[in-house]
């Protein structure tokens, strides 16, 4: 008798050009606060951390970064994927009484109040002036220590921003703490709204185990 071995199929990709590259982030309802006073209510899913520093993504026609560029100060407010309608509320919605023309034609609309909008609960901050919002299981307070143009976008009218946030606090709703530590969270019980794509998804069970974690998180700090 011959034994024949399957031959490995080859691995081919294909080249496209996408315009985004939306692979999968978390979704953050980032609220900001103006010169004035006014608090702003914002989707967005341009962000990652490193460290205790968020480094965030905003176009800037938003609000939101004009908020940014005037105080500074900003809540993170992570939802869980149990709250993606009160999210999605937020879609094609924009604080500017001026909307952008762009935005406009894509179909955005002025909405004053984001949080009454969203039928979500503004509560205040301890270290910013910028609303927490009670809903979200997670609020990381911070302040702009350092901003700047995206590259190839310096010239533009309105520029995408880059702006580097320090946290300077953290709440979490009890319900995702780590049992037996006092500053952590538990990946199995936060489950995060992720964007890829333009659409919405949650995280499924944990995969396996990482050697990464035989490490502290506190070796982190």
């Amino acid at each position: 008798m011959t034994i024949t071995t399957a031959q490995p199929r080859p691995v081919t990709h294909d080249v496209i050009d996408p315009a985004i590259l939306y692979f999968g982030t978390p979704v953050v309802l980032l609220a900001t606060v103006g010169s004035d006073g006014a608090p702003n209510l914002a989707p967005m899913s341009s962000v990652f951390w490193l460290g205790s520093t968020a480094v965030i993504g905003m176009g800037g026609r938003s609000l939101t970064a004009r908020n940014l560029l005037a105080t500074g100060e900003c809540v993170l407010n992570l939802p869980s994927a149990d709250q993606v309608d009160a999210v999605d509320r937020l879609a094609l919605t924009t604080g500017r009484a001026d909307v952008p023309e762009g935005k406009h034609a894509a179909g955005y609309r002025h909405v004053p109040d984001k949080l009454a909008h969203a039928d979500l609960t503004g509560v205040s901050a301890e270290t910013v002036g910028a609303p927490r919002v009670a809903e979200c299981p997670v609020n990381l307070e911070g302040r702009v220590v350092a901003h700047r143009p995206l590259a190839g976008t310096e010239h533009d009218e309105d520029p995408t921003w880059i702006f580097d946030v320090a946290i300077s606090r953290v709440h979490v709703h009890p319900e995702i703490r780590a049992q037996g530590h006092a500053n952590r969270i538990d990946p199995d019980r936060w489950r995060p709204l992720l964007m890829s794509f333009q659409q919405f998804y949650g995280l499924g069970a944990r995969v396996s185990p990482s050697r990464l974690a035989t490490i502290d998180e506190e070796w982190y700090r």
